[in-house]
């Protein structure tokens, strides 16, 4: 089970629809539920985010590691750490 902290689900939150087309949490609650679901996983750096999609199989010939924190499963904490999502 992951475990999300209050600034991770608010970031969440706030930054969702960059995501998905229709907000899918209204509450902390509902956003920690689809977090959960979705196997979101938090890193705490631009380095690990690009090891994370390496690891998947992600191609990533070409792109910069900033490049990356524009993807729409990634969302910037604003804190250091990335909370990526896979829906």
């Amino acid at each position: 089970m992951h475990e999300y902290d209050e600034t991770v689900l608010n970031c969440f939150l706030e930054n969702q629809l960059q995501l998905v087309p229709e907000k899918v949490a209204e509450n902390i609650d509902e956003a920690e539920a689809f977090l959960e679901e979705c196997m979101a996983v938090v890193v705490d750096s631009l380095d690990e985010v690009w090891n994370y999609f390496d690891e998947e199989g992600i191609d990533l010939e070409g792109q910069e590691k900033e490049e990356i924190a524009d993807a729409p499963e990634v969302f910037d904490i604003g804190d250091g750490r990335y909370l990526i999502v896979e829906s």
